[in-house]
Formats: C-alpha cells, sequence, structure tokens
C-alpha cells in the first residue's frame, strides 16, 4: 500500500491551477476521484459547471444519466503498478489521468528521497553511537555484549550470538549470546557446516527468512524461522560471525541487513583491538616475569627473537659469578621468618638491580646465594670486564642500603670464573631451567665458598681479561677434582 495521499498531492495550489489551465476550453467535465470512489475534484472543464450542479453526486451517475454520444472514460492514476485513483471524463482524460500519474510518481520520489536520507541520517547517528561504546572496550565478551545489546534493540529478534574463529580447533566459538541461543554458550561449529559457516567461509552477509527451508540450516536447539549472519572482518581477514535470528514468523528485510553488516563491520574493529590489547597484556606478563631474572635490554631481545638471542642449549664462552652471604644461618636465628625474609627480598631486588645495570642474567638463587651470568643468553663483549664491575658495585650497595641491620649482617664473598660452558634449557618436559653446567660453573662456586666477607676472588682467566682495568693481588691456588693443574686465584681490590 502506497504511502501517498492522492488528495493532498493533487489539491496543492500549484498542481490544481495547472490542471484548471489544461481543461479550461474543454467543452465537457474532467472529474477525478480516488480509488475508494470519494470525488477530490469536480470542476475540470466546462468552466465548473459540474462542480457547482453535482458536488454531491458521483460523477459516473452524472454521466450516466446523460444522454452522450460517447461513453464517459474513466482512466486510472498510477503509481507503479498501484492505482490510487480515476480520472473521468470525455476529453483528455488520459492527458488529465498522465499528469495526476506524473505529479504523484514526483511526490513519491521526493518523500522516498527524504526517507532515504533520514535512514541514512539515522544510520550515521547509530554508527557513531555504537563507534563511541566500543571504542572504549577492551575486552572481547564484553564487546560482544554490546553489539548484542545493540542488535537487539535495532531488530525484532529472540536470539542474537557473537561467534570467533578458533584456530587451534579450526572452529566458530560462541564467546556471547542472548535469549535462545545463551543455551548454546558453549558451542563450538565447524566452519563447513551451517549457515554461519557458509558466511564465515565466503565473507559474504546473508538473510535467510523461512530458514528451516535451507539445506544449509542445522537443527538444534536454537530453532528460528528467520535469520541475518554478518562476517567479522578485519584487514581482509575473517574472525567470525554474528547471527540475529527470530524464532517468530517475520521476514527481514534487506534494510536490516544492510544495518546488520554494518553494526558487524563497527564490531570488527573494536575485536581486532581487544585481541591487540591481550596480546600486549600476555607480553606485557612475559616481559615482567622474564625481567625477574633477565635484564630489561635481554628481556627485550628475547621477546622480539633478536637472532643473538638463544635458549637452545649450546657450548658457549660466559663469565659466572657466585654471591653468597657470610654466616647467614646464625643470622637467620637472630630475626623472626617474616622479618628474615623482608630483608632477603630489599637485599636480592638491589643485587639483581646491580647485575641487570651490567648486562647480567640472574640465573638462579639458592637460599641466601645468587648465581648470575654474563654472556648468555645475550653474548656481550668484556663480559669478564662487566662481571668484576658487578661484583664491586654489589659489594658497594650493600654498603650503602638504608637498612642499617643489612648493611650489618649481609657480608657477602663474590667468587667468578669465565670459560666454555653448556648453556641452555636443561631439564624435563615438566620442568625446564635456563642454566649453564661445566667445570667453570663449579669452579666460581668455589671461590664464593673460599671468599671471606666483602673479598672478590676471580680466576686466571678473569685476571688476564680484565688486568688492565681492576687492580689485583695473588690470593693463591685451588685444586680441583678431575684437573691436573692447580687453579690460580686473584683478589680484586677496589675502593668500599
Amino acid at each position: 500500500m502506497s504511502s501517498i495521499n492522492l488528495k493532498k498531492v493533487l489539491l496543492k495550489q500549484e498542481i490544481l491551477s495547472l490542471l484548471r489551465g489544461m481543461t479550461a476550453n474543454l467543452t465537457s467535465a474532467i472529474a477525478i476521484q480516488d480509488r475508494e470512489g470519494q470525488l477530490l475534484i469536480t470542476d475540470l472543464g466546462m468552466h465548473g459547471e459540474i462542480a457547482h450542479n453535482n458536488a454531491h453526486h458521483n460523477i459516473e451517475e452524472k454521466y450516466e444519466s446523460l444522454e452522450l454520444e460517447k461513453e464517459i472514460k474513466k482512466i486510472p492514476i498510477l503509481l507503479g503498478d498501484e492505482i490510487l485513483g480515476w480520472a473521468i471524463g470525455k476529453e483528455q482524460v488520459e492527458l488529465v489521468a498522465d499528469f495526476a500519474s506524473y505529479f504523484v510518481k514526483r511526490e513519491f520520489e521526493q518523500k522516498t528521497l527524504v526517507a532515504d536520507a533520514l535512514d541514512k541520517y539515522r544510520e550515521i547517528n547509530l554508527l557513531y553511537t555504537i563507534t563511541s561504546k566500543l571504542s572504549t572496550c577492551l575486552d572481547i565478551r564484553a564487546i560482544g555484549d554490546l553489539v548484542i545489546e545493540e542488535s537487539s534493540r535495532l531488530i525484532p529478534s529472540t536470539s542474537v550470538s557473537v561467534m570467533i574463529y578458533n584456530a587451534q580447533a579450526n572452529c566458530l566459538e560462541i564467546i556471547a549470546a542472548k535469549g535462545t541461543a545463551e543455551s548454546l554458550n558453549r558451542s563450538q561449529i565447524p566452519i563447513d557446516r551451517g549457515i554461519a559457516g557458509h558466511v564465515f567461509t565466503t565473507g559474504k552477509a546473508e538473510l535467510v527468512n523461512d530458514a528451516s527451508k535451507d539445506p544449509r540450516y542445522l537443527t538444534n536447539e536454537n530453532e528460528c524461522y528467520a535469520l541475518i549472519c554478518a562476517p567479522i572482518i578485519n584487514k581482509n581477514r575473517t574472525i567470525g560471525v554474528i547471527n540475529i535470528s527470530s524464532s517468530e514468523t517475520v521476514n527481514y528485510t534487506s534494510q536490516e541487513l544492510k544495518l546488520f553488516t554494518a553494526i558487524a563491520s563497527q564490531a570488527s574493529g573494536a575485536i581486532e583491538n581487544a585481541f591487540l590489547h591481550e596480546s600486549k597484556l600476555r607480553e606485557q606478563r612475559i616481559k615482567n616475569n622474564l625481567e625477574r631474572y633477565l635484564s630489561p635490554q635481554v628481556a627485550e631481545a628475547v621477546i622480539n627473537e633478536k637472532e643473538e638471542i638463544s635458549l637452545n642449549t649450546s657450548k658457549r664462552k660466559i663469565a659466572m659469578l657466585f654471591s653468597d652471604i657470610r654466616n647467614f644461618t646464625t643470622k637467620c636465628e637472630e630475626l623472626e621468618p617474616e622479618q628474615l625474609v623482608t630483608y632477603l627480598n630489599e637485599y636480592f631486588t638491589q643485587m639483581v638491580d646491580v647485575i641487570f645495570n651490567h648486562q647480567g642474567t640472574v640465573n638462579k638463587f639458592v637460599g641466601d646465594m645468587i648465581v648470575a651470568m654474563f654472556g648468555a643468553p645475550s653474548a656481550i663483549a668484556d663480559r669478564e670486564y662487566w662481571a668484576i664491575s658487578a661484583a664491586i658495585n654489589m659489594q658497594k650497595r650493600i654498603k650503602n642500603l638504608p637498612i642499617e641491620w643489612i648493611r650489618e649482617n649481609f657480608i657477602t664473598g663474590i667468587g667468578i670464573s669465565s670459560g666454555d660452558v653448556i648453556v641452555g634449557n636443561i631439564g624435563s618436559p615438566q620442568h625446564m631451567d635456563y642454566t649453564a653446567i661445566g667445570d667453570e660453573m663449579n669452579i666460581a662456586s668455589r671461590l664464593q665458598g673460599l671468599a671471606k666477607g666483602g673479598q672478590i676472588l676471580v680466576t686466571r682467566s678473569v685476571y688476564d681479561a680484565t688486568q688492565s682495568s681492576f687492580e689485583f693481588r695473588e690470593f693463591g691456588t685451588l685444586p680441583v677434582k678431575g684437573k691436573k693443574n692447580l687453579v690460580e686465584i686473584f683478589e680484586v681490590i677496589y675502593q668500599d
């Protein structure tokens, strides 16, 4: 049924004047009536004679009562194939009907243009509102709930769901649902099945009325009569689909398809941002964990997979540092456990900071002992220099800590060695440690055991590499099991 009112169109002053002008010289009258038979205009032609004499009678009845040579013509006034009324008369009736049809068509086109403009404005305003809401969401399920809320408000439905592609399972997984789809909130749909799977594969939205007759329709708990399914596309890649459906007998329109597709388009950007946000949070957690053991620079390099970084097991030249608190067991008896843990944490925090600032990597904590490596996993130049420099600054940092008890009681001995060791992930499938094994590690541990509080002892290899940078004195020799030659030991001389 047309929304055009024939009476309003033809009784406009400028149109009525045109009709009267073109029929002014006719010798017979022409009248116009609507499709229900109500007279709208009766004074066209014959100077309005019929209008004056028969204003309250049907024009056809008037003409039937007249003895005229020709029958009265009744020509429809059309809008497309729809009859809105009739032009009735003897002369030029076709012309009047054509003119009336033209004016009706023009009115319809103007109204359609205005309606389209209004729809476009509403659509733009709607998308702006949705975009504003989505822009504040960084949680993918919250985005799904928002999409469902907006879709339900705009399109009649009994069920809405948002599905995201799960690459590992190669299926669509529902992340948010409303209505009858809520019972399927944990469902997974293979991408090669159903209308949703077809839309995901093709990347093209579909409107399906009387869906149960569609051969792709999957019979499940979410029975529906009509549905719209739109892909979520980001950077030419389909990442999911959105479904809206109704179990009631409705027929979705192309306008609703267009609107739903626009919502899916807005959702795609927000979902991609949520994925990026989750990825960044995950990367930050990994980085934070790595930075507990590696220097920030090395942790960043590991995350970025730089070529010089390798966690694979290999033979490498590194310098290793062992630091231990003298008489720690005795000191432990002086404090409550909670206080001891607090002091240890402060001590480790300060020591790790020094190691990281000297390009070192914390290998492990063993009780109160710290094991650090210089040259793994990231190869560095002057590894022996950085190890001694770190050791000196560790000793100095303890002397300058704000907690008096730590300054007076945490007296450390440090041993440093360098050479070839096996470095990499070592352990079982259930638990792996990135560590180093080899004679040089054992020697560094032995040196740390010999060092008195405040002493830094190093091997000949470390001395040879750094004698021009630091002051040393000979300390003695150390027998090592499995080696014929004694290990020469040097003490680093430094100012407190």
